[in-house]
């Protein structure tokens, strides 16, 4: 089975990159999937059960293996599996030895404007409260502090970082949302030669992908859904400025914090 994965930050442009990759016919590519979920449960469950000491690393692997290939098994064997989750990032150790040929594809964004992307959500459906949020009405001010805290952007930020300086930082690519929006054929160009895969010609200029179903149940209307037109809007944030400032941080930006074995895109 050939296969990559997406992994990274929220609202930093997976949703965006599947449906630019998905083009191509022999890639297989979507919003995330359950498989990450299911990997991770595998992993604690043949480690804290009574009958674990009989489980051997092996049999582990194998049975995780196992597992990704029959979640996949309807996909012709033809086709390259993107499989996108951001929970991916916390167990690439595990990845890399699973998957010597595999990538980890990690979209990236300045977190002030990821908390200011989902604000605009909550704004734009302003007669809906949202699953993320407990269904509380609320403030940005409160909203921020849960993203950044238990859930959404603070567990993913933190598995990024834990990649990004671990032993096996040279299967991650990086791929800046602002480099995919303002720069789509060159950014996606790179990204074929990194993966060794044949060129194909892309069509940014008629884009379209959405999971309708997917956002209604997290009552978060337009929280996947890609626009016709591959494009970079400059705009201004709608996040008090205090919050923006507090958030405005880049750690792989940063001279130093790039082990120098990520490619950046």
């Amino acid at each position: 089975m050939r296969i990559h994965f997406i992994s990274g930050l929220p609202r930093s442009g997976s949703t965006l990159l599947a449906a630019i990759l998905r083009q191509n016919p022999i890639f297989h590519a979507r919003i995330q999937s359950p498989v990450a979920e299911m990997f991770s449960n595998l992993i604690r469950t043949m480690s804290s059960s009574e009958t674990a000491l009989f489980i051997s690393d092996a049999q582990r692997q194998r049975i995780l293996l196992s597992m990704i290939e029959a979640y996949y098994l309807d996909l012709s064997v033809k086709k390259l599996i993107f499989d996108t989750n951001r929970n991916w990032c916390s167990v690439l150790p595990a990845l890399a030895q699973l998957f010597p040929e595999a990538r980890v594809l990690c979209c990236l964004r300045n977190p002030a404007w990821i908390l200011d992307s989902v604000e605009r959500l909550v704004q734009r459906n302003a007669f809906l409260t949202s699953k993320m949020f407990g269904h509380e009405v609320g403030t940005v001010y409160k909203r921020a502090e849960e993203m950044v805290g238990n859930q959404f952007l603070g567990p993913s930020l933190n598995a990024l970082r834990q990649a990004w300086y671990g032993d096996n930082a040279d299967r991650l690519v990086a791929i800046r949302y602002d480099s995919l929006a303002a720069r789509p054929a060159e950014t996606i160009s790179q990204l074929y030669e990194i993966l060794g895969e044949i060129p194909f010609e892309h069509d940014f200029e008629h884009l379209s992908y959405e999971e309708p179903e997917f956002d209604a149940r997290r009552f978060m209307p337009g929280l996947h859904t890609v626009g016709t037109r591959v494009e970079f809007k400059q705009r201004r944030s709608i996040l008090p400025p205090e919050l923006f400032r507090q958030y405005d941080q880049q750690f792989w930006e940063v001279p130093g914090n790039n082990p120098g074995c990520i490619r950046i895109l």
